[in-house]
């Protein structure tokens, strides 16, 4: 495998591959980000990994030398005879050539033994929250995530109580993950050269989930506790028992009138729980 502008545009062009903007596609060519992920990745022979959107294949490569398989998603099938040259080594990888969002990843992964499960991907931005939230609604048992994701996304995922950065998804994610920042990556990293700056995040499975009631209304609250994030509590959950919530929030000395970007998951998770 190749590494280096000149050599992945001679690739591409061999096979008259023209890269797409619908899909997102930008390739990483720099081998020392693609090992400092692996570095921080911790995969090993006994991990099979799950990698969306492999593209050229320069993480794959590096993904099946440590792990014991990778399974790969690939929406574009445009990218079959480039992925047959990087790839032709090796038989730890299988490319299912389907959209991840509509794909039955429980029952493709039924004829492999393993370990641990771990998502390791250059996540394709403008899919990238639908992705993450398709592995934890279809329970996709994943033990780590470490995923490229666009700068700004990322400082969402990773967000803390009283950050602007802070919202719904923060808590959602929060509440199933120890999520962290693990690399900067700059846009001089990809062909084509993104017009943003990305981050890697690793999102590790808590062990141990805080009880929960009713799962449903916990997530409904956190919706709508941010539907409107400059409003109050007491403006954005006027459907919900207000005297219940406001006694909760006393014994955390605040009060209707504060925000949700104030508080933190386990209050969240103790007024669901007494709705």
């Amino acid at each position: 495998m190749y590494y280096s502008p000149i050599k992945m545009k001679e690739l591409l062009s061999k096979h008259g591959f023209n890269l797409k903007k619908m899909f997102g596609q930008n390739f990483i060519i720099d081998e020392n980000i693609i090992n400092n992920i692996i570095n921080v990745s911790n995969i090993d022979k006994d991990t099979l990994v799950i990698e969306i959107g492999p593209g050229a294949g320069s993480l794959t490569y590096k993904l099946s030398e440590y792990s014991k398989n990778v399974v790969c998603y690939e929406i574009d099938e445009t990218l079959k005879e480039v992925l047959k040259e990087t790839l032709k080594e090796k038989e730890n990888v299988e490319i299912i050539y389907k959209d991840f969002l509509k794909a039955s990843v429980l029952d493709d992964l039924k004829k492999y033994e393993y370990k641990k499960l771990y998502v390791v991907a250059n996540l394709p931005y403008y899919v990238t929250t639908p992705i993450i939230v398709k592995i934890i609604e279809d329970n996709i048992n994943v033990d780590k995530m470490v995923v490229m994701v666009q700068k700004e996304v990322g400082d969402r995922f990773k967000a803390s109580p009283g950050s602007k950065d802070y919202g719904s998804l923060s808590v959602f994610l929060n509440y199933y993950f120890d999520v962290k920042k693990v690399l900067d990556i700059s846009k001089n990293v990809f062909i084509p050269k993104p017009n943003v700056d990305s981050i890697v995040v690793e999102f590790s499975k808590k062990q141990n989930l805080k009880e929960l009631k009713n799962k449903e209304l916990f997530f409904k609250l956190i919706r709508d506790s941010f539907k409107q994030k400059r409003k109050t509590l007491r403006n954005n959950l006027k459907g919900y028992n207000l005297d219940k919530i406001e006694e909760i929030l006393l014994k955390y000395n605040y009060d209707l009138s504060v925000r949700a970007e104030q508080l933190n998951i386990d209050i969240f998770i103790e007024i669901a729980n007494n709705l």
